[in-house]
């Protein structure tokens, strides 16, 4: 499966495609866009990526999740392209034997996509656009 995509992503197709009889913890980050950001309206943003850097460093972090977490199977899926308001944007999903390591591991993939990942996005709203890098945006904590 490819990590990114510009079709949109089914969320629960991506949850089932993780599950496995044995576990018992079953986690799913959706990021969806919103209608706001920094007080100003939003009205769609459109992600671009340096598509084979992002597949790689995707599935860098996939692998790593899979290593790091004991039992751990992960699921990652980023649209790419033009997404308007509620659309789904980005996807984690880890299953594991248990609640713990599928918490764990469900977190750190998502902050380590925002932080690492060369995808950016670009707002389109009524008072102008605006182009917001990588994790500056919403994560400076762990930039």
């Amino acid at each position: 499966m490819a990590f990114l995509t510009r079709e949109p992503i089914d969320p629960a197709a991506l949850l089932a495609s993780a599950r496995r009889d044995s576990d018992g913890g079953l986690t799913i980050f959706v990021g969806a866009v919103r209608n706001h950001h920094e007080g100003r309206t939003v009205d769609h943003l459109i992600y671009e990526a340096y598509e084979p850097m992002a597949e790689r460093e995707l599935g860098r972090i996939h692998a790593s999740l899979e290593n790091e977490y004991p039992g751990v199977r992960a699921v990652i899926q980023h649209r790419i392209g033009t997404l308007r308001i509620g659309d789904v944007a980005v996807v984690v999903v880890a299953a594991a034997p248990h609640r713990e390591e599928a918490f764990a591991a469900c977190r750190a993939g998502i902050e380590r996509i925002k932080a690492s990942v060369p995808i950016w996005k670009k707002e389109y709203g009524p008072g102008g656009d605006f182009w917001i890098e990588g994790c500056a945006a919403d994560h400076q904590e762990i930039c």
